[in-house]
């Protein structure tokens, strides 16, 4: 099965991706690469795509990664049915969500009160 999966270039510390259909049991960097479709530079936001080359990879089954779905998507071309379109915005899930601060009930503040001790008082005494 082919994969359409951005494979990364360029130096430390600047990534740049090219758009690569390449085995999906492979490793972006180690897979034998069947085509190039385009690149993208995230540092720019610029994507140049191949629409006709990418195109006819989806169309014989290729699977796009979500972050290409999304760079095809601004591309112009046009996806299959099959393909899943990532919904909604990052949501981190949280862990113990009960053992959060904010998730704790409200404490009341306890006022100081200052407990007379009966230094001297005098005692009782039973007289038999």
């Amino acid at each position: 099965m082919l994969a359409i999966r951005l494979q990364r270039l360029g130096r430390k510390a600047y990534p740049v991706y090219r758009l690569a259909v390449q085995e999906a049991q492979r490793h972006p960097s180690s897979g034998r690469v069947v085509a190039y479709v385009g690149n993208y530079n995230p540092h720019t936001k610029e994507a140049n795509v191949n629409v006709e080359q990418a195109q006819k990879y989806l169309d014989n089954g290729a699977q796009p990664t979500p972050r290409v779905v999304k760079l095809l998507k601004e591309a112009g071309v046009k996806l299959p049915k099959w393909v899943k379109e990532f919904e909604g915005g990052k949501e981190k899930a949280v862990r113990n969500a009960e053992k959060l601060r904010k998730n704790q009930p409200k404490e009341e503040p306890v006022a100081e009160v200052a407990e007379e001790t009966p230094a001297e008082a005098p005692a009782e005494e039973v007289a038999e």
